[in-house]
């Protein structure tokens, strides 16, 4: 049996083999769908990883699969650069004329060495991890090990809410902040913590204001989205994803896209107008749902 039938045999029977591919069974409406818990989960700090396990598991619907999750970064990645495509730009040009005129210290300069020392410690620690992380039934994805993640992330968004000053801003960040909130982001490739999640609060705990915070998080994690989401496709094709799977990632992607753009618009005004205490109580309540099913059986 060829490789791409054997993932659709398998994805019809619901097992899996090297690349968890559940998706690939779904259908257009629950790809669709899912797609739209991915995007909004994706970039809001609530883990969509702890969605994607629990959403299908109480409507009845296989799990997804990881390489669903890793591939919608894709989409996220899109989403971040149209919302802050400003930012991005600014920082690039900025960045080429500084260097071409020997200017070390600009301002786009020094936010883009940021995001490159932030980029480093997760593709380390993710090369490292890969085959554990992607693998089908790993014991990282369970469904313990992601609501008890979701609790810790709470009660430390909780902690930054409760002791960050909020007066910093993008135009203030330092190698150092990219340093730190790199190696938070490294704790994103234990499913449940969340990449946006333990970026966001790195950030605030930095004393960045929260629509900043938010923003420096974005911006930081630009390179590290790219690179998981190329990561998993490239992954997928290597393995042989028959066409019908590639349909429905394409589908995903559409919609996963749409809903993480929104997802931006909404948490950047959000924050802007309000405190952090409303995600740290759904986080929390999210934990205890997933654990709560672990224990009961239906997880």
């Amino acid at each position: 049996m060829t490789s791409s039938n054997a993932l659709a045999a398998a994805a019809a029977h619901g097992h899996c083999g090297p690349i968890d591919t559940g998706f690939v069974a779904l259908g257009p409406l629950k790809v669709a769908f899912l797609g739209v818990v991915q995007g909004i989960s994706e970039l809001l700090p609530i883990s969509s990883t702890a969605h994607l396990r629990a959403i299908p598991a109480f409507l009845g619907w296989p799990v997804p699969g990881s390489a669903f999750s890793a591939a919608m970064q894709l989409a996220a990645l899109a989403a971040v650069i149209a919302y802050f495509w400003k930012d991005v730009e600014r920082s690039v040009i900025g960045s080429v004329r500084a260097i071409r005129g020997r200017v070390w210290t600009d301002v786009e300069l020094r936010l883009a060495v940021a995001v490159i020392i932030a980029t480093v410690p997760i593709v380390f620690a993710g090369l490292a991890l890969s085959k554990t992380l992607n693998a089908c039934g790993s014991v990282l994805r369970a469904p313990m090990v992601i609501g008890i993640a979701c609790l810790v992330m709470g009660g430390l968004l909780a902690l930054a809410e409760r002791l960050a000053t909020h007066r910093r801003h993008t135009d203030d960040v330092t190698l150092r902040d990219g340093l730190l909130i790199g190696l938070a982001q490294v704790g994103a490739l234990i499913p449940g913590v969340s990449r946006s999640g333990s970026t966001f609060t790195a950030a605030l705990s930095l004393g960045f204001a929260r629509a900043e915070a938010a923003r420096v998080s974005f911006l930081l994690g630009i390179p590290a989205i790219a690179a998981a989401g190329a990561h998993e496709i490239w992954e997928l094709a290597q393995f042989g994803l028959p066409s019908g799977g590639w349909l429905m990632l394409g589908l995903g992607l559409v919609v996963s896209s749409a809903s993480s753009f929104l997802a931006i618009w909404g948490l950047m005004r959000f924050l802007q107008h309000f405190s952090t205490w409303p995600l740290v109580a759904y986080r929390l309540s999210l934990g205890i749902v997933l654990i709560a099913g672990s224990l009961a059986g239906w997880l």
